[in-house]
């Protein structure tokens, strides 16, 4: 094997061999500098690090994505995928864009990421439910604990760090892909290597392209772990037909997922997995700069009865130390005291590093930023920067302001997560879907799947920036509440043509408005009681939501609908009252109506315009 090196001392093409499946003549141009990092030439030629690495080791070469190879050895690369290279030697490919190779500029560069220091990985493990996720926790962290340690775990503070071979892993133990989601939501990105299990003996299943999609959306790198081989019987082939088909392909197969058979019972392939992790993280050249003042993302927080306010953060850059002061969300306060995942006091904690905070005013959110000011004043200015920020934040996209956002240029990808009520509709509503981009905005369906629209999707939607949109599909109460609060647009559909005409002409700016029934409440009548000589008014107990005076309301007896008219009195005991909330009883009078029967359904609805 030969080592790639900053010398320039690399193999000449002589020694580069062609891949079996590369094109036997060259057809697209293409200009190489004198010398590229393994990086820019995956950048500079569309393809991944990985693959630039496999064809060097299938050829004898051993490099990581920062060394650099030669004209001579990138160009023999560039041949082997089907480019035809020439020389360019002033100028060097970056992902993001091109830049000058003048040693001015290069010394510039090398100051900027001078201060630089690899950093662990930071892992979360998502995956179905009873698929092993918290086993393979366990068993990661018990067999990585060192023993004078292993009774020292006196806490749970959602994350705890391992050694692999003298370097350091993070991992985030969050109760599934909903938190991973709920920081991405906020705007942070936490994560940097997502571990998919999947059960040998089960298979692919709903929750398992949830995780994927969740993952996908973030960007980040994906390793599949297959648990639960140790069981009888099981096929691990058959578990990578699905992963095939959901878009996962392994590398035995021709692909570039990594899938690592595991038993977190037994304990067996832990380690194989986390070499796999590093390798991983020794390719995507994770760094930070220890010596700037600390960010960070919080991944856990609650209110403690003797100590208060405790967020758990992890670090991202730079060095959080005591005393020092943080503004976390838009609450504020000096740094008390820190505990790392093994309940012992620390003074410092440097990047991608977990610890618990304890000195805030207020409990934050799950996803705010961490950053270390000098001093108080600062504190209060970037709190009141952050408040005006959000005030300012743009609506939320949805079909109605799809044009305007487009045209403003705030929008450049519909991303979509889409709900059927059948896998056979789910091809053609996204294809149909996605040939509907423009110059202007790609569409693109992140997430399809069966069944009604769930908080899960909800939170994909919220953390992408999306739209949800059903076909035969509903939306539930949770769900429902949740896109309210998140600003995401869900819209139903029961006809292939009107959801593909709303979306086409939401992206033209023609989309009709169109109103919907928003269900406020519910109530079930208990008792009559006469008011004056003819009206009756009905004794009701609030099942779900509110009922308000002057509400729209319609009548249910059984399966018939008796009236629909409007609330004209509500009381509670002998006051009148605007409103009742769910729990309680009221005394109500519908307008133009007196038959009322113990057992009758009260549903009040108003009518708004659709997203």
């Amino acid at each position: 094997m030969v080592r790639a090196n900053n010398s320039g001392s690399n193999p000449g093409p002589a020694d580069i061999k062609q891949s079996s499946g590369s094109p036997s003549a060259p057809s697209h141009p293409v200009e190489i500098p004198a010398n590229i990092s393994v990086r820019q030439l995956a950048d500079l030629l569309q393809t991944s690090e990985i693959d630039i690495i496999k064809q060097l080791m299938r050829n004898g070469v051993m490099a990581n994505i920062n060394q650099v190879v030669n004209y001579e050895l990138a160009a023999a690369i560039a041949t082997g995928l089907g480019y035809q290279p020439s020389p360019q030697a002033q100028t060097i490919r970056k992902p993001g864009g091109t830049v000058s190779g003048s040693k001015k500029e290069q010394e510039l560069r090398s100051k900027e990421l001078k201060g630089l220091k690899l950093r662990p990985p930071v892992v979360t493990i998502m995956g179905h439910v009873n698929h092993g996720k918290t086993r393979l926790l366990d068993a990661i962290r018990q067999t990585n604990v060192m023993e004078a340690e292993a009774g020292g775990i006196t806490q749970h503070i959602g994350a705890y760090q391992v050694e692999v071979n003298g370097q350091k892993v993070t991992f985030l133990d969050t109760p599934g892909h909903e938190a991973f989601t709920a920081m991405r939501a906020r705007g942070a990105q936490a994560t940097d290597i997502v571990i998919l299990v999947v059960a040998a003996d089960d298979g692919v299943m709903p929750q398992t392209l949830e995780a994927i999609a969740h993952a996908r959306a973030a960007g980040v790198p994906i390793v599949v772990a297959i648990n639960k081989v140790d069981k009888p019987g099981v096929n691990i082939e058959v578990t990578k037909q699905q992963l095939a088909d959901a878009g996962l392909v392994a590398e035995g197969w021709g692909g570039d997922t990594i899938c690592i058979p595991i038993s977190a019972k037994e304990k067996t392939g832990i380690h194989e997995l986390l070499e796999n992790l590093l390798l991983i993280a020794e390719m995507e050249d994770l760094k930070a700069d220890p010596a700037q003042p600390a960010l960070g993302v919080v991944i856990e927080a609650k209110m403690d009865k003797t100590k208060g306010p405790l967020a758990t953060v992890l670090i991202n850059e730079g060095t959080l130390r005591l005393g020092d002061t943080i503004v976390v969300g838009t609450t504020w306060g000096r740094v008390k005291a820190m505990f790392n995942d093994m309940g012992k006091r620390v003074r410092k904690v440097e990047p991608a590093t977990p610890v618990e905070i304890l000195g805030l005013g207020t409990v934050p959110q799950v996803g705010d930023n961490l950053k270390a000011v000098s001093n108080e004043s600062q504190a209060q200015k970037l709190i009141e920067k952050r408040l005006a920020e959000r005030r300012q934040e743009p609506k939320a996209v949805n079909l109605s302001n799809l044009y305007d956002q487009i045209s403003t240029g705030r929008v450049k990808e519909l991303d979509i997560i889409l709900k059927v009520d059948v896998q056979g509709s789910i091809e053609p509503i996204k294809g149909s879907l996605e040939e509907l981009g423009t110059e202007q905005v790609k569409v693109s369906v992140i997430y399809s799947g069966t069944g009604n629209v769930t908080e899960s999707n909800v939170m994909l939607a919220t953390a992408s920036k999306g739209i949800i949109i059903g076909f035969g599909v509903s939306t539930g109460s949770r769900a429902r509440r949740l896109a309210e609060i998140e600003g995401v647009s869900i819209r139903s559909y029961d006809v292939i043509y009107d959801l593909i005409s709303d979306v086409s002409n939401a992206l033209k700016g023609m989309l009709e408005p169109s109103y919907v029934e928003v269900i406020e409440g519910r109530a079930e009548v208990r008792n009559i009681f006469t008011a004056g000589k003819k009206e009756k008014v009905a004794g009701a107990y609030v099942t779900e939501g509110k009922v308000s005076r002057g509400a729209s309301v319609r009548l249910r007896r059984g399966e018939q609908v008796l009236c629909e008219s409007s609330v004209s009195s509500l009381r509670r005991f002998k006051d009148d009252v605007k409103e009742v909330a769910a729990g309680y009883e009221c005394g109500l009078g519908i307008k133009d109506f007196n038959s009322f029967q113990v057992g009758d359904v009260l549903e009040f609805f108003k009518t708004e315009t659709r997203r």
